[in-house]
């Protein structure tokens, strides 16, 4: 112990200020509980301020500059004349202002919950004890419970370790200025819209994924459609790609037994590891399971006043996924008997097409076991799509056979990572076919690209043909 230090008594203490951080901070503080929140970067974590919404941020930005290229604009007696600019400082401007009022909006939430914010980075030093740094100095604090939100790290690849020319996701988001060219290598969603960003702004951008093809989690039929809008941008698409090393001027890789080169800068989205290598977990008789911690349903870890929640878990690391593990975590540590369980888990990808999905895909419903039926819907045969002149999309509808349930649905086309909240929800009720049949959707609307899928799976779509 350091000469004159004080042990300063806490009841429930959150390490981390993300997504999984500052939402457990404010359910506890609703659940009647005293809160202290350590965070060691800005609030809100590397989503709000590095990962997802700025990088939602620029996507919206740079699909709005590529619309005003779009030469479908002329049918409907549009003409922009000059071709039109962008100014790539600016947008970044923008997104920051996006960044800061999402970010300063979270302080005065946590404020508002009398909060107590303490800036720093800390570490175990026994089972109930902290030491925490920062710029307030060194602090020693006891706690009843501790919940750990601490993240995750970008993961490299083997042989192309991060440098100045091989970027993480968060580092390419704040490029001062854009190459001429690049590649990104990755075969998730973020690499997906990266690729998505860059393209549309001009960049000539090289996607190295080492799947067989494109979205392999995805159902084929909307994974070819994402494929032909990227490559309709100008995207070059290289799948089976395969150990990549960085040369003086290129990333070379593998495809085969063959050696081709792609240019540099490189973005790898490899994935990534849980934040926890500085918390001197031994101390606090915590032991690593490869890289995470072992937790039971209710997000303990085998100390039960020590808790989890987000991409520290080692789970799928998405802050929907951090939101709903730091709303249990915090009533775990209020006492209550809770259980992470999600029946299902919606998710989104911001290229263009859109594309989201929830549940089984017809291929995952069939190894799974289930006997399926299934309906398909274009969006071209949807008259909303067609006056918002988007009609490259489908929805795709998969059901249990003889029950009707509802097991999966994936939809391509403009919004939809909102519509797929239809079926999320329908998953989630145990909702059947004809559930879902008899609800009325507004016309003209692209909600009725999921009701005609459903009933297409039901052999009674009325805008196709059998």
């Amino acid at each position: 112990m350091v000469v004159g230090d004080v042990t300063t008594a806490a009841s429930t203490v959150v390490l981390g200020g993300g997504p999984g951080g500052y939402v457990a901070a404010i359910r506890a503080a609703q659940l009647g509980q005293s809160v202290t929140l350590i965070n060691e970067g800005p609030t809100g974590g590397t989503c709000l301020n590095s990962g997802c919404i700025p990088l939602k941020a620029l996507v919206s930005a740079a699909r709005r500059y590529r619309s005003l290229q779009d030469e479908s604009l002329a049918p409907l007696g549009i003409s922009l004349g000059s071709k039109p600019t962008f100014d790539w400082s600016q947008m970044q401007s923008w997104k920051g202002s996006v960044v800061e009022r999402l970010s300063s909006g979270v302080t005065r939430l946590l404020a508002g919950h009398k909060i107590e914010m303490l800036p720093g980075n800390g570490w175990f030093l026994n089972d109930h004890e902290l030491r925490i740094e920062g710029e307030y100095g060194s602090h020693r604090y006891a706690f009843e419970k501790l919940i750990l939100a601490t993240g995750a790290v970008a993961l490299p690849l083997p042989d192309l370790p991060f440098d100045a020319q091989v970027l993480t996701p968060q580092q390419a988001l704040v490029l001062t200025s854009l190459p001429s060219q690049m590649s990104i290598v990755g075969d998730d969603y973020i690499a997906l819209e990266l690729s998505t960003l860059f393209q549309s702004l001009g960049v000539s951008v090289t996607l190295l994924t080492a799947a067989d093809r494109l979205l392999p989690v995805v159902d084929p039929a909307a994974a070819r459609l994402v494929q032909a809008g990227l490559r309709k941008l100008g995207l070059t698409i290289v799948t089976g790609a395969h150990s990549f090393k960085k040369t003086d001027d290129t990333l070379a890789y593998s495809v085969g037994s063959a050696t081709k080169t792609a240019p540099l800068p490189v973005i790898v989205s490899n994935g990534v590891r849980p934040n926890l290598a500085k918390l001197n977990l031994d101390a606090a008789n915590l032991k690593l399971e490869g890289d995470r911690l072992t937790l039971d349903a209710g997000l303990q870890t085998v100390n039960p006043n020590i808790l989890m929640a987000g991409d520290c878990t080692g789970g799928v690391a998405l802050a929907t996924t951090a939101i709903r593990q730091a709303k249990l975590a915090a009533a775990s540590a209020g006492g209550q008997r809770v259980a992470y369980a999600p029946q299902t888990l919606p998710q989104v990808i911001h290229t263009t097409p859109e594309v989201a999905y929830v549940g089984l895909s017809s291929e995952g419903a069939k190894q799974a076991g289930y006997e399926i039926v299934s309906g398909r819907f274009p969006l071209a045969a949807n008259g909303r799509a067609l006056t918002l002149v988007s009609e490259n999309g489908v929805a795709l509808t998969v059901a249990e056979a003889g029950s009707g349930i509802l097991l999966g649905m994936t939809l391509v086309g403009p919004q939809a990572g909102d519509l797929i909240m239809e079926a999320a929800l329908a998953i989630e009720m145990g909702a059947t076919l004809t559930d879902l049949a008899e609800i009325l959707h507004p016309h003209p609307g692209l909600p009725e690209m999921v009701l005609e899928s459903v009933e297409n799976a039901l052999s009674q779509a009325i805008h196709i043909l059998p």
